[in-house]
């Protein structure tokens, strides 16, 4: 024996990355046990501690197999093995968390329920049949249920519930898939549901027959608020025309297109054909909302109501099992949208809920498990041609991912926009993204912001050295961020909201250390520039740590402040030809046609931006006068078109000597070939490709090969589909992936250009 303890030796490992919450430690536990080593794993506030005694080869082995097949779901960045003192351990234990300092790891999204879980909730002999809640290591809520970390169940509101003998069995089994899993629950022990009328009153239902009411009541054209997992959704049939557009009144929502829960992919795959990309997009761990454009056939589904005059579809799978409970039941498709008033945040608890929707829902389910971060469903689109991948909103599923590891001497919080604002915060080796949290305009959404700011220093255990803000004055996050760096006292910085939007692609792709210049080009609706302007419509050249903004599509009047991004024909009106205008006076009264004409004439604020543009065509062409929702016009211009040939295409206009864009005769040409008679169809794509060229004019005039696009525009699949298929093998593209082009990147892009920046 003295012989044998002779040639083992000690090892200690220590991963870093997505390993808390994903069940890695019972999956580390497994794998010893098959390598026949003795000793301990248990997680800490950087990542999992693994412990070995053994042959070093074994060791070695065991590490290998570690590092190259780890669990599904986690993700490791950073990974070390060095011998130690030889320890003799008597056997192999998971031990409990051992925190020492500061949380410095990925923090763990919710996962969509798992195909094991979901059999055992539809299995009538299995002892959780139709308890929604059931999961395992592999699936179930992270992020939405954490209240601190290393993720152990007392660090969870998991921790309200004990689990009894049966599950605690389970806990502690290593054969066992709930080994160890911190949200480990049955009906015996578990969360309880509630199905009450909008009154309060209890229905008073076993959990047995709630289900089966609730398709009673969607079939008969109730609105049901649920409480998932992420927050309240409200839910009714997907093909009564009666009860959607009651939804849309009630909820005061007359166009916004309405996410639509499929049971399962079969059902989906009657409806719409799917890519490759959009099928493992609805089948992910994330169970994303996807927008499905080839539709085959709506069956009964109230298209026009549920997506008014669009071609596409918001589409997703139950990810909870409270969702898979409600699919199975119904059969057929539901509306599945965010519960709460327009414009305000996802609702998370019962007492809010009945508050707030009492007048919505005729009949509520709610559980008793705490959400501390409420989340949207997030939504994604892959483009038709490319499948370029397009995220529109990141939040369950993706939130708060973290984008590799840096090294700062400061920690630093970047407060991001005014509208589809996120925070990120940097206050260790990682980034860390807020979920989407929506438009500060609306109170309850600047309070979740300011909590969310709260939260991050709580979790963290940590306050930012600097705060990163917008430079527009009037944005609630650069004020809050601004008072936040008072109390704290500590400095702030203003990053102007273009260059952000810039450095996010840059960060994302890495690119700051490229030894030739790379050509961003940033578009959307508004932001605050450098000259007291409204930008939009930019074009910046990155060459060692410095950008420079090199042109940009010129000016017109920005008329009625806030009022213009929300009123397409305001942009008409600000671009139309002086000569022209009494072609478009039918879109104002008499009145509001001579207050606008006089402030046009008057303004001396003007705008380079692209995404009013959009709206300026969309309001010509008839198609969108006033947004009932942000970048209404800009979709239903994009939903007209199928398909194009960019050979058959015609530009609109050239760069001008200069080098910007002559916004005015690009504008001019394409009224004049309205008047041709041109298709609408047509002008639209000719209006697409007149952008996606000039993109590559400017680059070639720059002589720069790499181009890094961002901003809102660029939710545009069609566009993007244009630029790849133009820049074809002679430029090298770059867009954001792990975030939406949208404002919601503009925290992110901030931090990166604190970091990366010459000021």
């Amino acid at each position: 024996m003295i012989n044998v303890l002779k040639s083992y030796k000690s090892f200690k490992i220590t991963i870093a990355g997505l390993v808390q919450g994903v069940g890695f430690r019972p999956y580390v536990y497994v794998l010893a046990d098959q390598y026949k080593l003795k000793g301990s794993v248990y997680n800490n506030e950087e990542g999992v501690i693994i412990n070995l005694s053994g042959t070093q080869k074994k060791i070695l082995e065991f590490y290998k197999h570690l590092i190259n097949n780890p669990p599904e779901v986690c993700k490791i960045n950073k990974y070390k093995i060095e011998e130690v003192d030889f320890i003799d351990f008597d056997d192999f234990k998971i031990l409990p968390s051992q925190k020492s300092g500061k949380l410095n790891l990925l923090l763990s999204p919710d996962l969509a329920i798992c195909e094991n879980c979901k059999n055992e909730i539809l299995d009538e002999a299995n002892r959780r049949y139709h308890y929604p809640f059931t999961t395992c290591v592999n699936c179930g809520p992270r992020w939405a249920i954490t209240n601190s970390f290393p993720f152990e169940r007392e660090h969870t509101t998991m921790q309200a519930f004990d689990m009894c003998e049966v599950c605690q069995a389970e806990y502690i089994n290593p054969t066992n898939r709930r080994f160890h899993s911190q949200t480990n629950s049955c009906s015996n022990c578990g969360i309880s549901l509630q199905l009450t009328d909008a009154k309060g009153t209890d229905l008073e239902l076993s959990e047995k027959w709630i289900f089966t009411k609730i398709s009673e009541l969607l079939k008969a054209g109730n609105i049901i608020a649920i409480k998932n997992t992420g927050g309240y959704l409200l839910c009714c049939d997907a093909s009564n025309k009666k009860t959607i557009q009651q939804l849309r009144v009630r909820k005061n929502r007359p166009n916004k297109p309405f996410a639509i829960l499929f049971p399962d992919l079969e059902l989906v795959k009657a409806y719409a054909i799917l890519s490759p990309e959009e099928e493992k997009a609805l089948n992910s761990k994330e169970r994303p909302i996807v927008i499905v454009q080839k539709l085959n056939s709506t069956y009964n589904l109230a298209m026009q109501d549920l997506a008014p005059n669009l071609n596409q579809l918001g589409i997703m799978l139950p990810y909870s099992g409270i969702l898979e409970l409600l699919a199975k039941e119904v059969k057929f498709p539901l509306v599945a949208t965010s519960g709460n008033i327009h414009g305000s945040p996802i609702i998370s608890t019962q007492e809010i809920a009945v508050l707030e929707l009492s007048t919505i829902a005729d009949y509520f389910l709610h559980h008793n498990l705490e959400i501390t971060h409420p989340q949207d469903d997030s939504v994604l689109k892959f483009s038709a041609k490319q499948s370029h991948k397009v995220i529109l909103r990141r939040s369950r599923g993706y939130a708060p991912n973290s984008f590799g590891c840096y090294i700062s001497n400061k920690k630093i919080m970047a407060m991001g926009s005014h509208l589809k604002s996120t925070i990120a915060f940097m206050p260790n080796d990682y980034i860390y993204i807020s979920e989407y949290l929506g438009n500060l305009d609306n109170f309850e959404v600047y309070n979740r912001f300011t909590n969310t700011s709260d939260k991050f220093m709580g979790l963290f255990e940590e306050v930012p050295d600097v705060v990163l803000v917008d430079s527009h004055p009037s944005y609630l996050s650069t004020q809050y961020g601004k008072e936040l760096a008072q109390e704290l006292k500590v400095s702030y910085q203003e990053i102007q909201h273009h260059k952000a939007h810039f450095t996010s692609v840059l960060g994302e792709h890495n690119l700051f250390a490229e030894e030739n210049p790379v050509l961003g080009v940033v578009w959307d609706g508004t932001g605050y520039g450098e000259d007291d302007h409204i930008w939009g419509g930019e074009f910046f050249k990155y060459h060692q740590s410095e950008i420079d903004r090199l042109s940009h599509f010129e000016y017109f009047s920005w008329l009625a402040g806030d009022k213009m991004a929300k009123e397409p024909r305001l942009s008409l009106l600000s671009l139309v030809n002086d000569n022209l205008q009494p072609e478009i006076a039918n879109r104002f009264s008499i009145e509001e046609f001579a207050i606008y004409q006089s402030l046009k004439s008057q303004s001396h604020l003007m705008t380079s931006s692209v995404g009013r543009l959009f709206d300026a065509v969309a309001s010509l062409l008839n198609i969108c006068h006033i947004n009932s929702y942000e970048g209404e016009a800009a979709m239903l211009m994009e939903s007209l078109i199928i398909d194009f040939d960019l050979s058959k295409c015609k530009s609109y206009g050239k760069l001008s000597k200069n080098g910007n864009i002559p916004t005015q005769l690009l504008f001019y040409n394409l009224q004049m070939d309205i008047k041709k008679g041109t298709e609408k169809k047509t002008i639209i794509i000719n209006f697409l490709y007149t952008l996606a060229s000039l993109v590559f004019e400017v680059a070639k005039r720059q002589n720069i090969k790499k181009i890094a696009f961002s901003g809102g525009v660029f939710q545009n699949s069609i566009l993007i589909d244009m630029l790849y298929e133009l820049g074809e093998n002679e430029y090298e593209l770059y867009f954001n992936r792990n975030l939406s082009p949208n404002d919601e990147n503009i925290s992110f892009g901030q931090l990166m250009y604190y970091l990366h920046i010459k000021n």
